[in-house]
């Protein structure tokens, strides 16, 4: 421990997405940088959740425009780093004239390039084994990957650590941060600057800051069931995803649809459950979601909101669910009216939270634009 190197160019504090993302555009700079987390591994949102790095369907502009660079991103990366992509594509299907009628105002911009829209014959000459009743049309789109969250989240930091000499420091609390002075758990660091990336940690570092931005927390139940038997041609949404995911619902065509499921689906909406079906290399499924808003995240996952979730994935794909291997819950940081936090506490030091749930999509270009901010 006498030998411990202390002094660096950036300490980034929290091994999430984001805390990785920002070392991986810093050791770019040729930057000494210093990763600091507080827990054996990275165990937040960032390995809780489905891994689909998502393109299609994503808000306009800026949301947008970052998750296309994050997928370019997750690609270089994954080659390099040994994390293998176990989906790619997306599903999108449609099975009320409300939903189709998204999709196809969808496919009028310029964010569905490379995009195409099935009929259902079409569809199901692709994936014979999906029975949607009453399928009236499915959005294929080929921009989107898929990592296993848990397995990839390891392979990154090893990668950072190995190949660009990213010192890392786990199981070690930051407990004050007055730059170029970092006091730990385990002992002082000093460095010349610093990207906070709590997650859903929003009392240790900055508290006041993260209420006054109005972040809160959302907790999510996920499911991983057993394979169907058969490949899916993507990663599945459903007619709930098209009024969560901005690019779908910003569309004029979407008050219809929303109407309609206000009608038909009030407890999924109340839930905030939408169906995404994701297809690990084994074949078992991991499938979600529901979302909870409240101040402290709950560990409990009610058989209620199970239900609907299955319910949906029945209705979506014809097919009764395979067995439950495992069931958890999922949290991270949310805000309204906001996609990600980024402020400044002090000139050298960057405050960094997603707020949307979209780590995993816009974590990469999200981490580049942080370091060009502190570094230019």
């Amino acid at each position: 421990m006498a030998n411990i190197q202390r002094e660096f160019d950036l300490a980034i504090v929290g091994a999430g997405i984001v805390g990785m993302s920002c070392a991986l555009a810093a050791v770019r700079r040729r930057l000494k940088v210093v990763v600091i987390e507080r827990s054996a591994r990275a165990c937040g949102a960032s390995v809780r959740n489905f891994g689909f790095i998502t393109v299609t369907g994503q808000e306009r502009e800026t949301v947008w425009r970052r998750a296309r660079r994050s997928r370019e991103v997750w690609q270089e990366v994954a080659r390099q780093a040994g994390i293998p992509v176990v989906q790619r594509g997306l599903w999108a299907a449609a099975r009320r004239p409300e939903s189709a009628a998204v999709l196809e105002a969808f496919l009028r911009t310029d964010m569905a390039e490379g995009c195409r829209l099935l009929t259902p014959a079409a569809a199901r000459q692709q994936c014979p084994q999906l029975r949607s009743p009453g399928l009236e049309a499915v959005l294929a789109s080929p921009h989107e990957l898929r990592v296993e969250s848990r397995d990839a989240i390891p392979l990154l930091a090893d990668w950072l650590a190995r190949e660009h000499g990213v010192a890392f420091r786990w199981e070690t609390a930051v407990r004050e941060l007055a730059l170029p002075k970092i006091e730990t758990s385990r002992g002082p660091l000093s460095a010349a600057a610093a990207v906070v990336c709590p997650g859903d940690d929003l009392v240790t570092l900055y508290p006041e800051r993260l209420a006054d931005a109005g972040v809160g927390l959302c907790t999510l139940q996920m499911l991983r069931l057993e394979s169907p038997g058969f490949v899916l041609p993507g990663t599945m949404l459903a007619d709930l995803s098209l009024v969560r995911y901005g690019g779908f619902a910003d569309l004029p065509e979407a008050a219809a649809l929303r109407r309609r499921l206000e009608s038909e689906q009030p407890e999924h909406l109340r839930h905030g459950v939408h169906l995404i079906i994701a297809q690990s290399a084994d074949g078992s499924l991991v499938v979600g979601d529901s979302h909870r808003y409240e101040k402290a995240p709950s560990p409990f996952a009610g058989q209620a909101i199970e239900g609907l979730i299955l319910d949906e994935y029945r209705a979506a794909t014809g097919l009764g669910p395979p067995a439950v291997q495992e069931r958890w819950t999922g949290t991270y940081a949310v805000a309204a009216e906001r996609d990600v936090l980024i402020e400044s506490p002090g000139p050298e030091v960057r405050l960094v939270v997603v707020t949307s749930g979209i780590g995993a999509s816009t974590g990469f270009a999200i981490g580049e634009e942080v370091i060009e901010g502190l570094y230019g």
